[in-house]
This record gives C-alpha cells, sequence and structure tokens, in this order.
C-alpha cells in the first residue's frame, strides 16, 4: 500500500516498502504451507498490484498510471517472491495498467497482463484466479456473461462470484463452440484446479472432521499467538507527555465503533473494566445525533484525559477510510475542552492525517478483538510498545518511525 489515499487496500496489505512486504508474504506462505497445517491454498492479491491506486475497484475502474520500470522494483516485487514460495493462486485486479495493457481495460480480461506479464514472463503456473465478478470496475465495462469469456480468454482459471452464473456458463459454452475459446483451455484450468486440490488431499479426504474445528480454530496456543502479535504491532507515533495514563480514574475512555450492531469496542471494554475499574467508558456509532454527543460531553467535564478509541477499518463501496457521522465533530469538541486527547486507531494508520493536534496517537492496523486488548495494555503501560510504522504518514512520520515506550 503505497498511496495513503487508497479506499480500499490500506491495511489489507503487509505496508509499503517493496522488500518488507516480500518477505512477510514468503513468511506466510512458507507458514501455511508448513506441517501440521499443509492443508491449505494461499492466494496472493490483487495482481499486478492494487496498492497505488485512488479508487475503489467495487465501485469503478482503478488506474495504476507507474510505467514498467516502477512496476518491476515496486508492485511486482511481492508477486515474484510468491511464485518462488510456490504460492498456490495469484488474484486478478479489476483496474488498468497502462504500462501493460494500452486498451483501458481491466487487468483481469486482459491477455498481455495475465497470459504475457503473469504466466509468460512471470512464469506463474498456478491458478489464476479474478477478483470478484460482481464488482463494478469490472461491469461497467462488461456486462453480462462477456466478463467470464473476457476474463478466460485472458487466461483466468476460476471465475470468482459472477453476479449470473448460470448465464456465465452458458456464455462461455457458447464462447468455446465458437472457438473464442479453445477447448484446450479450459481442459488446461480444468487439472490445474484438480492439481490444487490434491495438493492438499481432497481426492483422499474432502470432508472436514468436525471435533478438529475448534481444536485448531480456538487453540490456547494460537489465542497466545494472535494477541503476541497484536500487542507487539501496536505503535506509538505521538506523545506528549501523556501516555501510559497515570490516573485511569481522571481519565475517560469513549470508543467511536462503525455502526451500532456489531462486536467492535466489546473487548477494549471488557479489557478497561478488567484493568481500569471505574474508568467512564462510552461507546458510541456513527448515527448518535450531536446533541446527544454534546450532552455526554458536559457531563465529562471531570475527565483530565480523553482516551478516544476509533475504529477504521477497510469496506467496499465505502470508498475512503474516514471516519463517519458525527465522529469528526465531536474529535474536534473534545479537543475544545483544552484537555489531552489521546487518539487510538483501530486500524488504518493514516487516521492521524485529520487529527494532528492531538495529544498522543496510537495505531494498530487491525480491528480485531485481539488489537483492542492490546491497545488497552498499551495505554495503560502494562506492555512496551515497540510497533514501527510499515508505511509513512505523509507531512508527519517516515517509515519506520515510531516512539518506543517501555513498561515500568
Amino acid at each position: 500500500n503505497n498511496n495513503p489515499d487508497n479506499p480500499i487496500i490500506n491495511i489489507r496489505s503487509f505496508g509499503e516498502n517493496p522488500t518488507d512486504v516480500s518477505k512477510n508474504v514468503r513468511a506466510f506462505i512458507e507458514g501455511a504451507h508448513s506441517e501440521p497445517v499443509n492443508r491449505v491454498l494461499v492466494t496472493v492479491k490483487h495482481f499486478p498490484g492494487h496498492g497505488d491506486t485512488a479508487l475503489d475497484s467495487h465501485m469503478g475502474l482503478a488506474s495504476l498510471t507507474a510505467d514498467r520500470a516502477r512496476m518491476d522494483s515496486v508492485e511486482l516485487r511481492p508477486f515474484r517472491e510468491a511464485i518462488d514460495a510456490r504460492v498456490d493462486a495469484v488474484m486478478t485486479a479489476h483496474m488498468a495498467v497502462p504500462a501493460y495493457e494500452p486498451e483501458e481495460i481491466p487487468a483481469t480480461v486482459s491477455q498481455k497482463v495475465l497470459t504475457g506479464l503473469l504466466r509468460q514472463n512471470l512464469n506463474f503456473n498456478g491458478l489464476i484466479v479474478t477478483d470478484a465478478m460482481d464488482m463494478q470496475g469490472l461491469t461497467k465495462q462488461f456486462p453480462g456473461g462477456e466478463s467470464a469469456v473476457r476474463a478466460l480468454e485472458a487466461g483466468a482459471d476460476v471465475l470468482l462470484m459472477p453476479p449470473n452464473p448460470e448465464l456465465a456458463i452458458k456464455s462461455v459454452l457458447a464462447a468455446v463452440k465458437e472457438r473464442r475459446i479453445s477447448e484446450k483451455q479450459i481442459h488446461e484450468s480444468a487439472l490445474r484446479v484438480l492439481t490444487a486440490k490434491a495438493r492438499i488431499g481432497l481426492h483422499k479426504r474432502k470432508l472436514v472432521n468436525l471435533e478438529e474445528i475448534s481444536e485448531v480454530i480456538e487453540s490456547t496456543e494460537a489465542e497466545q499467538q494472535a494477541q503476541l502479535a497484536a500487542d507487539r504491532a501496536v505503535t506509538l507515533v505521538k506523545n506528549q507527555n501523556v501516555l501510559p495514563i497515570r490516573d485511569p480514574l481522571r481519565a475517560c475512555a469513549w470508543v467511536l465503533t462503525e455502526n451500532r450492531y456489531g462486536q467492535q469496542g466489546r473487548r477494549f471494554s471488557e479489557e478497561i473494566r478488567n484493568r481500569a475499574p471505574g474508568m467512564p467508558l462510552t461507546l458510541l456509532d456513527p448515527l448518535v445525533p450531536s446533541i446527544e454527543t454534546d450532552l455526554l460531553l458536559e457531563k465529562a467535564v471531570s475527565c483530565e484525559t480523553h482516551v478516544v478509541a476509533a475504529f477504521v477499518s477497510v469496506a467496499a463501496y465505502r470508498g475512503n477510510t474516514a471516519l463517519g457521522g458525527n465522529y469528526p465533530a465531536f474529535l474536534e469538541k473534545l479537543k475544545g475542552t483544552g484537555k489531552p486527547v489521546v487518539l487510538i486507531s483501530l486500524g488504518s494508520p493514516y487516521l492521524l492525517r485529520s487529527f494532528p493536534d492531538v495529544a498522543a496517537y496510537l495505531t494498530t492496523y487491525s480491528p480485531a478483538p485481539t488489537s483492542e486488548a492490546a491497545a488497552v495494555k498499551a495505554v495503560l503501560g502494562t506492555i512496551d510498545i515497540t510497533g514501527r510504522l510499515p508505511v509513512s504518514i505523509p507531512g508527519i512520520a517516515k517509515y519506520g518511525e515510531s516512539i518506543q515506550l517501555f513498561k515500568k
């Protein structure tokens, strides 16, 4: 993710540095393929690189304007690393790539990108899977079954989520009869699919043992590892001698969730109650009217510090990663109280650009419950804060920067 204004990649990437991203890509693939797991297929996406775009391809045709030299040194490096690490599949992007495809069409339906660049140039022999075929970055230009035919012509093996599967199948059959697509190509794609299934043993055992699921998904060891990763990820970008909170009872916590019906903020609240009992805490959602938040602020006059946990995850069709509803105005009013505001981004690290004058800023890069717990521990000073920025925040912080804060 080398574009801070990217509305759809953001925290779905390992960062902006191609060397570090490539290392993490390889580590993920090797870990997923290692024993005793070795029962999953790994996909890298979105080829040939969706990070330097400012449009959500769910909503329209994004475009990567970089030339071939830049793409070779940045966007394509993690894909080459993945291919060398024997990744199982590569997912395509519904975005224009003028450097390789002069026609303004999605890479998903470009033979120059999928067959020329991915198959022939990068020597990838695994599955080529399209991004969801119902996204507007594709459907606006190629409606109906034509997108399915064009994607297979380009070199795709698997069509993901065509809006009308029956029409897609009929269109592909018609294209084979008309010799737009050869039977040989269909057989080659089918063989890749079957090979992938055999690689993870589906020809020997295709059903899951239900008794084993909880042992893997809910194992204590997995939970501990996830929490450790979340703790180590927390990054302190700004601190005007506010953190750690010295007197939790004189601080107030505010949780800005993205909707009122989800689970966001639940773990954060539990951690506050367990670690700082008596610390006032309020959960808000974007639909809360400003008149109500104003009343809440009037009742919070005794707060010496305001700790704000803001959820800023990435979602399709949203078009940005900004705080929703009345949250921006609420934060401005909090700062207007004259009391220090500690802002925690549970998601996008770029949130600080919108509120650069807060007293302290932490980012977790994730809205997961483990990150909620890590944020509370970091604010209260019960863990070391050692994370470093995997991206730069324009005008504020450079790649790799952070403030290291150790528990006493």
